[in-house]
């Protein structure tokens, strides 16, 4: 009775067919989160790398530095997970099949992109962190040619 009801109020004031580009329709897309999150894994990169290792035999040093390097390696893996969800979220919510046209390679680019995130999460490597940038900018490039618009690519901290 009840199902019956519903239905008769369903075809008496039937609802609008609406259309959306993602789960909710925010329409709000833009690559410069990523951007910020991959830098942030070449800084920790190079902070990293360039850490000095203490006198072993000062141990209030030894402590210091593996803290340093221990929330280093933290902030690094962090940010490098926030890139590929940053990135996964413009590719499978943002980009579609009339994209392709215009960027073939985009799902290369994006593939990459993704397995650049977890290469810069397992190891300290200042050559993949800024590889990683590099994509993203390819990325921030391709976004916004699709919106055809051109929006200029920079970063926070020049190399």
């Amino acid at each position: 009775m009840l199902n019956t009801l519903i239905s008769r109020i369903k075809n008496w004031f039937p609802a609008e067919e609406v259309q959306a580009h993602c789960d909710g329709p925010c329409g709000v897309y833009d690559p410069s989160s990523a951007r910020v999150t991959a830098e942030a894994v070449l800084s920790m990169t190079q902070k990293l790398i360039a850490l000095e290792l203490p006198n072993p035999s000062d141990k209030s040093a030894i402590i210091a530095y593996n803290n340093t390097f221990s929330r280093y390696v933290a902030i690094k893996e962090e940010q490098a997970h926030k890139t590929k969800e940053e990135l996964l979220i413009l590719w499978t919510d943002y980009f579609k099949p009339v994209h392709l046209e215009k960027f073939p390679d985009l799902h290369d680019t994006f593939w990459k992109a993704a397995k650049l995130c977890s290469s810069c999460k397992v190891e300290v490597s200042e050559a993949h962190a800024k590889e990683l940038v590099e994509t993203v900018e390819k990325i921030h490039k391709m976004f916004w040619q699709s919106k055809e618009r051109d929006v200029s690519w920079y970063l926070a901290k020049p190399s």
